[in-house]
């Protein structure tokens, strides 16, 4: 069975960004024709600058939504990064096969640390190596697809370059897995700033819809989205970005296509209505269950116990595997191989 692996960062409040690129796929595809584990990747979210409490805070909140987008524990792995050690197990062996070059050619990390650099802050030394990361939280699992939007595509890239580099170098021992992307909506753009994502870390809030957001909230910014110039409804992603943008939202929230969508309407007006009320139409059965999960805390943290519990024993054999390949003794006479096995 195909094994598929995804996570999301605890950084900021999810969105509909998040909900329609990703998460809703989650739960009526992957994790249906997959055997597939999904993550809350904690430790990426102590690349920068951070309060503690509200990473945990977060943390909760996200699995939480996981759950509540229709995620089944008995269908899927849902677990906490750091609750299972065989992610920083491997996270370092993979540094000793990985580059300083690979690291600094990362768009993210350019991105990321000109914006520290511009705000008078330094740049932690694991914003440039958190890609070895991801990637060990991929090739821990024997991962074969990684489903991500476009923006961390290079990541599964460098994945798969350091497996196919430790599998030359040490023998085979991961699997290469590939980047799958979703088709419409895979990326959601701001609506105050069709340029950038819709992304969870931004501070621009009217601009974003939050999963949690009231309905009322929904509409206000659906309705103050930004649009372009000129009065016809066209779809033109290059030249009219803000309507793209709204139809693309109204196509993956109905089922729709953009462009067929467009030759609908005649203004912006009743464009802007149908999306919000679209938008809070697919977000009312997610609010509705996660008050009912928040109602529960203990199945919460049964779920990621047992998640854990279940990821830690598909990760270690791969981790081991690995630690035996790279020149490593093993910690046990159980692992341990002939000294003079060949290699």
């Amino acid at each position: 069975m195909t094994r598929v692996f995804s996570g999301i960062k605890p950084t900021g409040h999810l969105t509909l960004g998040n909900y329609l690129g990703a998460m809703r796929r989650w739960a009526t595809v992957d994790q249906y024709r997959a055997d597939a584990l999904f993550c809350i990747v904690d430790l990426h979210a102590l690349t920068v600058d951070h309060d503690p409490a509200r990473v945990r805070r977060l943390s909760r909140q996200a699995a939480t939504l996981l759950l509540a987008s229709g995620l089944d524990p008995a269908r899927c792995t849902v677990f906490v990064q750091s609750h299972v050690d065989e992610h920083t197990r491997l996270s370092y062996l993979l540094e000793c096969v990985a580059t300083d070059g690979e690291m600094r050619r990362m768009i993210q990390y350019k991105e990321k640390a000109a914006r520290e650099q511009r705000r008078g802050g330094s740049v932690r030394l694991s914003l440039l190596t958190y890609p070895v990361l991801m990637a060990a939280d991929i090739l821990a699992y024997g991962t074969d697809e990684v489903p991500v939007g476009n923006d961390q595509t290079q990541h599964v890239e460098l994945a798969r370059d350091i497996a196919v580099r430790f599998n030359q170098r040490y023998g085979h021992t991961f699997v290469v897995p590939r980047a799958t992307s979703p088709g419409v909506a895979a990326r959601v753009m701001n609506l105050q700033d069709p340029a950038s994502k819709m992304g969870k870390s931004d501070d621009t809030g009217p601009g974003i819809v939050y999963l949690l957001d009231e309905p009322d909230v929904v509409r206000k910014k659906v309705m103050r989205a930004v649009t372009d110039s000129g009065s016809e409804v066209v779809y033109d992603r290059e030249s009219r970005p803000g309507l793209a943008n709204l139809l693309e939202i109204l196509a993956a929230c109905t089922g729709g296509d953009p462009e067929a969508l467009a030759g609908t309407y005649v203004g912006y007006g009743a464009l802007k209505r149908d999306t919000a009320d679209a938008v809070i139409e697919v977000l009312r059965p997610l609010r509705e269950r996660h008050q009912e999960l928040c109602a529960d805390p203990g199945y919460l943290e049964g779920v990621l116990r047992e998640g854990a519990e279940r990821a830690r024993g598909m990760a270690r054999p791969t981790v081991d595997a690995a630690h035996r390949a790279i020149g490593l003794l093993p910690a046990s006479v159980e692992e341990a191989v002939p000294l003079n096995a060949a290699r």
